[in-house]
């Protein structure tokens, strides 16, 4: 193939326009790599000008392919000192501003110059990782059908050539895994940038070097929800009113009439949502990127992956997000995961949570688990009943076993993981009570130990959260339960006992599945999810009639394989209230406790990020 070679379009001031064959041009860009070294400069120059023309001039694409493809064929004449600055332009440029005919050409320069010598594969890798994200100017074209296919053909170069490379440098992965980590956008990125980048994160994590590099991307992604999750500050949240907690807000399925003028239910729903996350970008931020990771969960599953995904993600999750103080959402990617395979993943979070409880060294450590797993057996509407009862018989076997080694009398803060299994215990049980005392087996475990539990002289009733007690306890007489039944209603969320077992970190409040507060996300959850409002209308009818349902229509109600199904007793909701209101309504829904003192939080600082051991536990 022949071309013309024009000196004003690529910057070559001293050529004259000639006709001029690819191969007389390989010969041409030799000879001035080669001149370079000697110390004649201008050849050279004039291939940096090809490579980079000057403001204003826009690029001769025929010459540059060509040009590309001739130093392909010519990088045993590169010299990383003499050529530092052609290198550099070359992999400096953005394939997201070229056509698919530079892209190939930028692409084989990129694999012929990684695999000559070891000391440029850090500076190709740096080349490719920098093309996962596009310029800022690229940033309005990627929702438009031009920037939709410019991406899918940038992201396909991309991974195709970093498959390459690993396969004839073998110690690529290594490099490319850190180096990915390292330059992984901060949380104030704009918020398609972020997404961009770990999209292709997560193809790398699936793609043919997965197995490299996989599971440094899965944590990292991990690493990252949680620094967006704990940059949001419960005042975010909470704006107006400190007094309510971000798990005050109860989003149950609620089905509002549809009249002319007004909005339906999910309308008001994302109303209130927005109420609390309009104009917070790193919320909105976090929300696209777990909803990336539900997708990508939901294609692991398809391709048989998901259990070797869950692996990994459940050992990040025991590294960082257990011990991330009162994480909001990040959490709900574990819940999602267990959702798609529960028989595998919904039984290995759990074990993993109830060895944790039993055994971590630090205090503060077992009351997350331990609120985890509560809050996770409570809320999982794919667990069945007999899998939630028999965490639950753990646990009260575990406190069974605790009250026979101890004596003495309330003590708070000595025995803390004890007064944090009692509650979480209780909070389980005010959700899937009905459905597990209808299964006499499981009655009969269940107030095997309970009663002498609740009655022991460390008195779980006088020290767990007033809310949480007297919800028990209200359902156990409706379920006809015995339990203590001398306890003074206090109608009090929380108590001077609860909060010195919760000590200062407040696990005593902490139940990390209550709904998600992120729109996008709670799509994926809201079909696995068990609301407070569903369960307390059944027990309500139960109250107003004062007596419960038979056995047999309470087996009815569980379904042993699959998982609990929850009625609804179809009463229709007035739609005659403002945003407040609603507000106000969805509070009453959760038996999740406001927080009624925030101290420091009320001046507006930020939580924590992680828990720290109490210095009496190290």
């Amino acid at each position: 193939m022949g071309m013309e070679l024009h000196a004003e379009n690529a910057g070559c001031a001293e050529m004259e326009i000639a006709e001029i064959t690819d191969s007389d041009l390989f010969k041409l860009v030799r000879h001035a790599l080669k001149s370079a070294i000697q110390g004649d400069p201008d050849q050279y120059e004039q291939l940096l000008r090809v490579m980079h023309p000057d403001e204003g001039v826009l690029p001769d694409v025929a010459l540059l392919v060509t040009c590309l493809k001739a130093l392909s064929g010519s990088v045993s004449c590169l010299d990383i000192v003499h050529h530092k600055s052609l290198i550099a332009s070359i992999l400096q440029m953005s394939m997201w501003n070229y056509g698919t005919d530079v892209m190939d050409a930028l692409m084989e320069f990129n694999i012929s110059l990684a695999t000559s010598s070891g000391q440029y594969v850090d500076l190709c890798l740096e080349m490719l990782v920098s093309n996962f994200m596009p310029p800022d100017s690229f940033i309005s074209l990627l929702n438009q059908p031009r920037g939709i296919l410019r991406k899918g053909q940038v992201i396909d170069r991309v991974h195709s050539t970093l498959t390459y490379i690993a396969k004839l440098v073998p110690l690529s992965p290594l490099r490319l895994e850190r180096m990915i980590t390292e330059r992984m956008p901060h949380i104030f990125t704009k918020e398609p940038l972020i997404l961009i980048y770990v999209e292709n994160m997560l193809k790398l994590e699936s793609g043919a070097i997965g197995d490299l590099v996989g599971r440094t991307m899965l944590v990292a992604i991990m690493d990252k929800l949680i620094d967006l999750d704990v940059d949001i500050a419960w005042d975010d949240i909470l704006q107006e009113d400190f007094t309510k907690g971000i798990f005050d807000m109860e989003l149950g399925d609620l089905e509002w009439p549809m009249d002319d003028g007004q909005q339906n239910g999910d309308e008001l729903q994302i109303s209130w949502m927005e109420r609390y996350f309009s104009g917070n970008l790193n919320a909105q931020k976090l929300d696209s990127l777990i909803v990336l990771t539900f997708e990508h969960l939901n294609i692991c599953k398809e391709s048989g992956r998901l259990s070797q995904v869950f692996h990994t993600l459940l050992q990040s999750f025991q590294q960082t997000v257990l011990m991330a103080y009162k994480s909001k959402f990040a959490q709900f990617v574990l819940f999602y995961a267990c959702s798609l395979d529960p028989e595998n993943c919904g039984r290995r979070f759990a074990d993993t949570l109830f060895h944790k409880f039993k055994s971590s060294k630090y205090p503060e450590w077992r009351m997350s688990a331990v609120a985890y797993l509560a809050s996770y057996l409570a809320r999982a509407k794919f667990l069945p009943i007999s899998f939630v009862a028999e965490y639950v018989e753990s646990l009260l076997e575990w406190c069974s076993s605790y009250c026979s080694n101890q004596g003495g009398s309330i003590n708070p803060k000595a025995h803390k993981e004890f007064y944090a299994g009692c509650q979480a215990m209780m909070y389980v049980l005010c959700f899937r009570m009905r459905s597990m005392l209808a299964i006499p087996r499981i009655r009969s475990r269940i107030s095997k130990h309970i009663e002498d539990i609740l009655r022991h002289p460390l008195s779980p009733l006088m020290v767990c959260l007033p809310s949480i007690v007297e919800e028990f306890l209200r359902l156990a007489k409706v379920t006809h339960l015995d339990v203590p039944d001398n306890v003074v209603s206090s109608n009090l969320l929380e108590s001077e006992l609860s909060m010195a077992f919760g000590g200062r970190e407040r696990l005593d409040t902490f139940f990390p599945f209550d709904p998600c507060l992120l729109m996008k996300s709670d799509r994926f959850i809201r079909p696995n999810f068990v609301y407070w409002s569903m369960v307390r209308n059944s027990y309500d009818n139960d109250d107003d009639d004062d007596e419960g349902t038979s056995d047999e229509d309470d087996i009815e109600i569980c379904t042993a394989g699959n998982g609990i199904n929850i009625p609804n007793d179809g009463a229709a909701r007035s739609y005659d209230q403002d945003l407040d209101e609603f507000g106000n309504k969805m509070s009453k829904m959760s038996i999740t406790p406001k927080v009624a003192q925030w101290g420091e939080l009320q001046s507006g600082r930020q939580m924590p990020s992680s828990l720290l051991p109490c210095p009496d536990s190290l």
